[in-house]
């Protein structure tokens, strides 16, 4: 799969780092002296959290060099590193007061030995925080689904493999077995979307990668076409002529 597009993540700025600003209040971490972002993308997260502990030693980690080169070219004053969060967490020697990720690990399989690689990375007392989209059922995601199944684009069957999550009850399984403490819970966003465009533009950034990176620029624009023309019957016009995006997500929280 190709590299990530921190251009096109960053369309929505505001939306995707709202998420990151609730999870970070709701996670109540005093004066942690050391934080990783983990999946820390072209960086916006890891500026709010600068923002909001400003006296904190913070490292942001993420496996796309379109995303570090994004950061460390907007934010030159923090501190960002390359690494695989399925792979290389185990084998830190670090450890860090919290644990930050925000909208990272759908992309990252085995979740019940990434979590457990999380909790090991934790500091005595630290925190783990973590977001994550769960959209499957949403209108454009089971538009995107129902689209993408159709023949004449020979997607292999498991080309969206890379963006999946648990039933929530699995991630209140493992994080019982591994953790102390743990708090759970969902919020769903009203995004306002200017046009039915803009939410493909949003999708392209993310859930649409591995489909488009396997079309051609022709298939490609037919592919996106066809998501639009069905997106416009699943989601009105409002008065204002905005569309209301609801946007689900899961949040949780735990210690050792």
């Amino acid at each position: 799969m190709s590299d990530w597009n921190a251009s096109q993540y960053l369309k929505f700025e505001k939306q995707r780092t709202a998420p990151a600003i609730d999870l970070i209040k709701k996670a109540c971490v005093v004066n942690p002296k050391k934080i990783i972002d983990i999946g820390c993308g072209p960086g916006n997260s890891t500026a709010v959290l600068k923002e909001m502990f400003p006296d904190a030693d913070i490292l942001g980690v993420d496996y796309s060099d379109n995303m570090l080169e994004k950061a460390k070219s907007k934010y030159p004053d923090l501190s960002f590193m390359k690494c695989d969060a399925g792979k290389d967490l185990r084998n830190f020697n670090e450890r860090f007061d919290l644990v930050f990720s925000n909208a990272c690990i759908q992309w990252i399989p085995n979740h019940k030995e990434l979590i457990r690689d999380m909790l090991h990375i934790l500091s005595e007392n630290g925190t783990l925080a973590v977001q994550a989209p769960i959209n499957g059922k949403a209108p454009l995601f089971r538009i995107i689904k129902e689209v993408a199944s159709e023949q004449k684009w020979q997607f292999p069957p498991d080309i969206d493999q890379a963006n999946r999550m648990l039933p929530n009850e699995d991630y209140f399984n493992i994080l019982n077995e591994y953790a102390s403490y743990s708090d759970i819970w969902e919020t769903v966003y009203y995004h306002s979307m200017p046009s039915h465009k803009a939410l493909i533009e949003w999708v392209k950034g993310t859930r649409l990668r591995p489909y488009l990176n396997a079309l051609s620029d022709e298939m490609q624009q037919e592919f996106l076409n066809e998501i639009l023309e069905k997106a416009k019957t699943a989601y009105p016009i409002q008065k204002n002529g905005e569309i209301i995006f609801h946007f689900r997500r899961f949040f949780f929280i735990a210690k050792k």
